[in-house]
C-alpha cells in the first residue's frame, strides 16, 4: 500500500515536493507526510485557525447567549488526528521545541491528553506555515 501511495505522490510532481517539504518536521515520516497531503489539499492555503479546525485540533466553544460551557475539540478530520498522533509522540521525544511546549503545558496542570492534543495542533499548523511558505523546516536558534 505504502508503494502505491509513493508511486502516485511521483507521477503528480508538485505531491512529492510538498510530502518532501513536510519530511522536514521531526517526527513527521513519509507515510505521515503523504496522509496529511491528500487528506488535507487545503493545507498551506488557509489560516492556522482555520487549518486546526478542520484537522479537529482547535478548541470550539459551545456557548450561547446566557449559558457558558467548556470549549472542546469537536468535528474534524478523525484520519488527520490519527495520523498526526504518533509523529506528536515522536516530536516530543526528539523537537526541543515542541518538546519544551509539552512540558511547559503538564507544568501548568494540564492533562498528557491535551499537551499531546496542543503539540498536534502545532504540527498541522507548522505543516501549512511551511508548505503556504514554501520553505523546509528549521530549528529555532537560541
Amino acid at each position: 500500500m505504502d508503494e502505491v501511495v509513493a508511486q502516485i505522490a511521483k507521477q503528480r510532481g508538485t505531491l512529492d515536493e510538498r510530502i518532501r517539504r513536510l519530511m522536514t518536521i521531526p517526527g513527521v515520516g513519509r507515510l505521515t507526510a503523504t496522509i496529511l497531503v491528500i487528506d488535507m489539499p487545503e493545507l498551506g492555503h488557509l489560516d492556522s485557525k482555520k487549518i486546526a479546525a478542520l484537522a479537529g485540533l482547535a478548541p470550539m466553544t459551545q456557548q450561547s447567549g446566557k449559558w457558558r460551557g467548556k470549549e472542546r475539540i469537536i468535528g474534524g478530520r478523525a484520519s488527520l488526528r490519527r495520523a498526526i498522533y504518533m509523529p506528536a509522540l515522536v516530536a516530543i521525544r526528539f523537537n526541543h521545541d515542541l518538546r519544551d511546549k509539552y512540558q511547559q503545558l503538564v507544568n501548568a496542570g494540564k492533562a498528557k491528553k491535551v499537551a499531546i492534543t496542543a503539540v498536534m495542533r502545532r504540527i498541522i499548523v507548522l505543516a501549512n506555515t511551511l508548505l503556504r511558505e514554501g520553505r523546509d523546516w528549521q530549528p529555532k536558534r537560541p
